[in-house]
């Protein structure tokens, strides 16, 4: 379900207090790349790259969280002004083996608090990042910032996933979300903790696993819009990717844009 790695602690409970740097460490940078294949395929992101750069028109674009330039590189080469905000200086020496500083800048901070130089058109938010964010006040202030970040009538793009709590019976904690050779997807649920671990099982030809842990707080969509309601913004649409699919009871993720209210 997620593209960030982060390894869960000896209790079980996820790694909230490890230090970012150790979350996010060069070994983890250099992993997340996958050029032409999983979120790096063209069916995936040449999608979201079109709809991102429809919505910035002519004025600059920001991302939260930037990463190692998944999206931010193909959409600056679409002509679109990008900065980013990023917490990890791992993950944005990364990106610097494909950009400089010049064409992309990116200021080193948590995307809930750190602020970026201008005001811009877009502001985006892919892949579930924002369920990174541990807490509902986090997850409120990253909100606040964004609308801090956008002119009048800016638009904030958030990608996230459904939480699949419908498919637990009770008792049971854990859903298998993939499977495939030499890979299973398992979610453990906390629904008291609003809090998920996913699980990235993967096996080599010798048959040996590796484990990665990823720790969130899941968000429903309801909640997301009174998030962005607290922050001064409106749902304009949601959909069920980027290509604009209707978003139905039945979507396991979606793409909710909202637009900043006339203040």
């Amino acid at each position: 379900m997620f593209g960030s790695l982060r390894q869960r602690d000896d209790e079980g409970n996820g790694t909230m207090n490890m230090p970012k740097d150790e979350v996010w460490d060069s070994e983890t940078a250099k992993a997340y790349d996958t050029p032409g294949t999983g979120m790096f395929a063209p069916e995936l992101l040449r999608p979201a790259v079109d709809r991102l750069a429809e919505l910035a028109g002519e004025g600059g674009a920001l991302e939260f969280a930037i990463g190692t330039g998944r999206v931010a590189v193909p959409l600056s080469e679409r002509g679109v002004a990008v900065a980013g905000i990023e917490m990890s200086t791992a993950m944005i020496d990364q990106l610097r083996t494909k950009v400089d500083e010049s064409r992309i800048p990116v200021v080193v901070g948590d995307m809930a608090t750190a602020s970026a130089p201008g005001r811009y058109a877009l502001v985006y938010l892919v892949y579930n990042t924002i369920s990174n964010l541990l807490t509902q006040d986090e997850q409120v202030e990253c909100f606040r910032n964004a609308a801090r970040h956008l002119n009048p009538g800016g638009r904030f793009v958030i990608e996230l996933w459904v939480p699949e709590l419908r498919r637990l019976p009770p008792t049971q904690e854990a859903v298998v979300w993939q499977s495939e050779p030499g890979y299973i997807g398992l979610d453990t649920y906390d629904v008291v903790r609003q809090c998920v671990v996913s699980h990235h099982i993967t096996f080599d030809d010798d048959r040996r696993a590796t484990l990665a842990r990823s720790t969130h707080r899941y968000v429903w969509p309801a909640e997301l819009d009174l998030m962005a309601r607290l922050a001064g913004f409106e749902l304009e649409i949601r959909s069920a990717d980027w290509r604009g699919a209707p978003f139905t009871a039945d979507s396991r993720s979606h793409v909710s844009t909202y637009r900043l209210c006339d203040r």
